[in-house]
């Protein structure tokens, strides 16, 4: 269907990609067929050299001018004027692709908790899947963050020459210990709820406030919560930082559902670009792309160090920081630093 954008010159459409090839999955198992919901804002040009593709992160969805407001939009970095953008919700989502409540083929029910294991490679072929219906030859740049930006690195392994640019932010060529055991607390938090287990969509609601509450510890930076969410110093309770936490929690409780914050985060958990590749050196160096890997400074969650790595093993890397007492949401706010750098890295790409 053909939405109207917020500005008349802008064409913006919301789709459905659905596939009838059945899915193999590194699991094992497979998916039948499956269903791909993406948004594209305005036009290819007669090259069609002007393809942008966006990678959304754990929580987010194919609206890409709405979480990424200052990095997309009319006079932004990416502006539709110019850039044909598409952005597609990855599979395990709940917004408009296959996932935990869609129908099981086998069974003519929702998978619920049969809903299959996938890793970001998984996640990657099926974009590679919408990228040849939509039969666009060769991408300019691809962009995605934290998971985005895992699923990014696993998909311009396949692309090869088929893409030019491939900017990851505050992302990792494998998960470390540390994210897994973060991962894993939240689902013990949504294990914890007595309504895990049941066969309904509201299944694990509470549990997945707690879960949000212990992320946003990972999303922020100790110093950031010290200077938004402090307190006068005779208080006794009802903290700024724990009315925040509580509300983080149901504010994504009311839009996300438990069981693909589960199926998303075991996900994360699985990235590795390596595996079965001969590891992350040789697979990176295999990455025929530009490759602008940007860190955060105050990155609690993928260290800075993760992107410095994968900016020195591609064949043609650069690596950039981001400055903020942010921590590793600072690239989905830090919006003026993202288009400098982003503006640098072309200008550096022409010369």
């Amino acid at each position: 269907m053909n939405l109207k954008s917020q500005y008349a010159s802008i064409t913006m459409t919301q789709e459905i990609f659905h596939s009838n090839l059945p899915l193999q999955l590194e699991s094992g198992e497979s998916l039948p067929e499956f269903d791909l919901g993406y948004t594209t804002y305005g036009q290819l040009n007669a090259s069609k050299s002007n393809v942008i593709w966006v990678i959304h992160a754990l929580t987010g969805d194919s609206n890409a001018s709405e979480w990424w407001n200052g990095l997309i939009g009319e006079d932004k970095f990416f502006d539709p004027a110019d850039h044909f953008i598409i952005c597609a919700n990855l599979l395990g989502s709940c917004y408009g692709s296959t996932q935990p409540f869609s129908t099981d083929l086998n069974t003519g029910k929702p998978y619920y908790y049969d809903f299959p294991q996938m890793t970001t490679r998984d996640l990657a072929e099926g974009l590679e899947r919408l990228r040849i219906h939509l039969e666009i030859e060769s991408i300019h740049s691809l962009i995605g963050g934290s998971l985005g930006g895992q699923v990014g690195l696993e998909w311009a392994y396949v692309l090869g020459n088929k893409l030019k640019n491939a900017i990851i932010l505050a992302s990792t060529p494998k998960t470390r210990p540390w994210v897994i055991g973060f991962n894993e607390t939240q689902r013990m938090a949504i294990e914890s709820d007595c309504t895990w287990g049941e066969f309904h969509d509201a299944a694990g609601q509470k549990g997945l406030e707690t879960a949000r509450a212990i992320a946003m510890l990972t999303y922020r930076h100790p110093l950031d919560l010290a200077t938004k969410q402090a307190d006068s110093e005779n208080k006794l309770d009802d903290y700024r930082a724990a009315s925040y936490l509580r509300y983080q929690g149901q504010k994504l409780a009311k839009r996300f559902n438990a069981l693909s914050y589960w199926t998303l985060s075991k996900t994360m958990d699985s990235h590795d670009l390596g595996r079965n590749r001969g590891g992350l050196d040789e697979a990176l160096g295999k990455i025929e792309a530009n490759v602008l890997a940007i860190g955060v400074n105050s990155d609690l969650l993928f260290l800075p160090e993760e992107s410095q790595y994968i900016s020195q093993k591609v064949t043609k890397g650069t690596y950039k920081e981001i400055t903020s007492t942010a921590g590793h949401d600072a690239f989905l706010i830090e919006f003026e630093q993202l288009s400098y750098i982003l503006k640098s890295f072309y200008l550096q790409q022409k010369n």
